[in-house]
């Protein structure tokens, strides 16, 4: 390895670094915003979106240990461990979506969770897509596999956010939960890919 590569790969992992803790850090904060949300409306996917939350920091403390190490079985263990959050994202969204349908729950407007879940959408989805490019440039599978638990936490909240406004508009409850059926897709998807690529 040249030093102009060794430099372009140092300037990647500490891009990479930032990156995961951006992440870690916007979910924190982020808990405390959704359980304050949740409890004013009485929300139920603010209160899953909370949740998730969690399993995104999960997932950015895996990629955290993963970058500051090195080597094949490392990563495999790392991609393991990212799978097995995308399984309990799936698990999650898919008992939430239908408890909240069977129950006909009806929350509350929340003006503090539809904001919040808006900009966290875009956020997500920068930061998914800046993983995925850094990911690919120093070759880390664990870091471009990471972004897509990004991504699919951006199209929750998309997801989210266009349920709190059809339910807030229209008084359409069940919007959000119906999307969640979506996203378990995309969540089955991901732990098939890593766990047959394992």
């Amino acid at each position: 390895m040249t030093t102009s590569d060794h430099s372009t790969c140092t300037v990647l992992l500490r891009r990479g670094f930032t990156l995961e803790y951006t992440t870690l850090s916007w979910n924190v904060i982020g808990i405390v915003v959704l359980a304050v949300a949740a409890v004013s409306a009485r929300s139920v996917a603010l209160a899953g979106f909370g949740l998730d939350s969690l399993i995104e920091i999960g997932a950015s403390t895996v990629v955290i240990w993963e970058l500051s190490g090195a080597g094949e079985a490392r990563q495999r263990r790392a991609l393991r461990l990212i799978g097995v959050g995308f399984a309990a994202l799936a698990v999650y969204l898919l008992v939430q979506s239908t408890w909240v349908l069977a129950a006909g729950f009806h929350p509350h407007t929340s003006p503090l969770g539809i904001g919040w879940t808006a900009v966290t959408a875009a956020v997500m989805f920068a930061l998914a897509f800046d993983k995925a490019r850094t990911g690919a440039a120093l070759g880390n599978p664990v870091l471009s596999t990471e972004g897509r638990v990004t991504l699919i936490d951006g199209l929750l909240a998309a997801a989210v956010l266009l349920g709190l406004v059809l339910n807030a508009a229209l008084g359409w409850w069940w919007a959000d939960p119906a999307a969640g059926y979506v996203l378990v897709y995309y969540a089955i998807r991901e732990v098939r890919e890593i766990f047959s690529g394992d």
